[in-house]
């Protein structure tokens, strides 16, 4: 398995600048690494702490992506009905 560095090319953008997909398979590498333990404490420290501000990140995107579906729906969640889309 490759090293972090090599499979996120994304670790030098800020969080909040990154869509949610992105966001998230940057986390999903970042926990692949950190259960790896060929890091560095130093190393592994600095991953988790992005892993952390991407984890919050993605939860106030699908929060904001929440809302809007409210406002959209008139503030009502309906079930989805893939017969209709």
């Amino acid at each position: 398995m490759g090293s972090y560095d090599e499979k996120v090319e994304n670790e030098n953008i800020p969080v909040d600048e990154l869509p949610y997909e992105q966001a998230l398979m940057e986390l999903e590498t970042i926990v692949a690494a950190l259960e790896s333990g060929e890091h560095s404490l130093e190393d592994a420290i600095s991953l988790f702490e992005r892993g952390q501000a991407l984890a919050n990140h993605c939860v106030d995107l699908l929060d904001k992506a929440e809302l809007r579906i409210q406002q959209l729906s008139g503030d009502e969640l309906v079930d989805f009905d893939p017969q209709q889309a």
